[in-house]
């Protein structure tokens, strides 16, 4: 197996948002994930009597189960933590729970609502730290859809500057992500959103400062069809996220005009793919003849949160594997 770039021995990484890798990682960790794949229970045990403490303040099907599953087959061992089985539930602080866990685990994956608690449990940690999403970024999911991307299009392996990626609906933590992902590889991002619903200003500002400079290019429009027109992947997410449940009749009503339905995927190119981080709310910001259409690769999206998240546990954890 090619080695993955890796931290120096004694050094501590953390992985809260994607600039915490350089364009040259991200394209090895996706070459890496595609040999995990190929190649799961790797017979190495990599992480053999590594632990990685698994932190949910928020509920999750994919994340847990990945992540649990990724250090198995890796060798490792995972223990999950939800609120009510930490003191951080009670009130300890996050700073506490950082310099505790740290003296147990060799890793530590959160996932929480504030990204500020991310920050702060990095800060106090000494073991890697790893973003499984906060409000403000979800770069784990990102890593599984460059990687999907990877697989449709072998063609970026060369490059990522002929790729073109529209995103419809909320300018949530996705949006923030797939901002980072077109500014550091160099592609296309067209983001149709409505007005009120922006993504995070400073993001999208250093997006801008990079394009001048000859990084990727980042479009906000408020016209769904200028995003999709040509571009070979359309993705989205549903319309009020964890939290934000007594807004979903004031955001739907912003947002119905963002559905990817059938008339307006057809306007991507013929090869374009439609992806999105699940659970998805079919009939809201997608219908059912898109993400259950053969250009869909949700499922695909979905299983390479696995393989993906496995090449950065020994990213952080290891000095690659040969």
């Amino acid at each position: 197996m090619t080695p993955i770039l890796s931290r120096a021995q004694g050094s501590l990484r953390h992985f809260l948002s994607l600039d915490d890798l350089r364009p040259d990682e991200i394209r090895a960790l996706l070459e890496t994930s595609l040999e995990l794949k190929a190649a799961p229970r790797h017979p190495a045990s990599p992480l053999a009597g590594r632990v990685l403490a698994l932190l949910f303040r928020k509920s999750s099907t994919r994340t847990r189960v990945s992540f649990e599953v990724g250090m198995h087959q890796l060798g490792g061992h995972a223990i999950y933590l939800a609120d009510r089985d930490s003191q951080l539930g009670r009130g300890e602080p996050v700073s506490d729970t950082a310099r505790v866990l740290s003296g147990y685990v060799d890793a530590i994956m959160v996932r929480t609502f504030a990204h500020a608690e991310a920050e702060e449990l990095a800060e106090h940690s000494h073991v890697p730290v790893i973003n499984g999403l906060t409000d403000r970024f979800h770069p784990c999911q990102l890593l599984a859809d460059l990687l999907t991307i990877r697989e449709c299009f072998p063609e970026v392996a060369d490059g990522w500057g002929g790729m073109s990626v529209a995103w419809l609906g909320d300018g949530n933590n996705m949006a923030n992500s797939w901002i980072n992902a077109a500014r550091i590889l160099g592609f296309e991002l067209r983001l149709a959103i409505p007005e009120g619903l922006d993504p995070d200003p400073e993001t999208l500002a250093l997006a801008r400062a990079a394009e001048a400079q000859g990084g990727g290019r980042v479009i906000l429009t408020r016209d769904p069809a200028e995003a999709v027109a040509g571009v070979r992947v359309v993705t989205t997410d549903v319309w009020a996220s964890m939290g934000q449940e007594g807004e979903a009749q004031a955001r739907e009503a912003q947002l119905r005009p963002y559905q990817v339905d059938g008339a307006r995927f057809r306007e991507a190119h013929p090869d374009a793919i439609f992806l999105h981080c699940l659970p998805a709310h079919r009939g809201e910001e997608v219908t059912v003849d898109v993400i259950d259409g053969p250009r869909s690769r949700v499922f695909q999206e979905a299983e390479n949160r696995l393989h993906a998240q496995k090449a950065l546990l020994l990213h952080l954890l290891t000095q690659g594997v040969a």
